[in-house]
């Protein structure tokens, strides 16, 4: 009896850990970012001197959102900042950096963000730079505390201005 009795508790009380899980209810997210709606505020670029075009570089991205905004769980975007660094030879190479989304309701979203980015010169001279993102939704605030997710994105630039990016994954949150 000792044990039946052991049994149901421990199938209770797994009954009760796995509800919460199921309540993570994973929402699709989706986005294509306006041209102009994100800047680059200020970027430090140093040389580093062992290759040409060789450079370490700091940088911060502004975003202010208008009636087209990214909306998590049915909350608009109104701005987000993204501060970064990156490794780039010739336009080409790793950048990591964080981020901080701004909800119309005040609350906050953080995120990591991680990017790979190709430079490729066209026969005339011209060149096209390309990044792919992936962004980690790490934490929040308020009604977003316990969001997480990953989003993985495709941005162009002339690292003066971004055209575009395209950005899709999917988040929950932890209650």
């Amino acid at each position: 009896m000792k044990r039946l009795i052991c049994a149901v508790s421990v199938l209770a009380a797994l009954g009760f850990a796995t509800t919460g899980v199921s309540a993570q209810e994973k929402q699709k997210y989706l986005f294509k970012t306006p041209a102009g709606v994100s800047q680059y505020v200020q970027q430090h670029a140093i040389d580093v001197g062992d290759v040409p075009g060789h450079q370490v570089r700091v940088y911060e991205v502004h975003s202010t959102y208008a009636s087209e905004a990214p909306v998590y769980n049915g909350v608009k975007v109104k701005e987000s900042w993204n501060r970064s660094l990156s490794d780039y030879t010739d336009g080409s190479g790793r950048s990591f950096g964080y981020g901080v989304a701004v909800l119309e309701n005040g609350d906050k979203i953080f995120s990591r963000t991680e990017l790979t980015t190709q430079t490729s010169v066209a026969a005339d001279g011209s060149k096209t730079t390309r990044s792919y993102s992936v962004v980690t939704l790490t934490s929040g605030t308020g009604k977003f505390k316990g969001i997480h997710g990953t989003l993985r994105g495709i941005t162009d630039t002339d690292f003066k201005n971004l055209a575009g990016t395209v950005t899709e994954g999917e988040y929950w949150i932890e209650h």
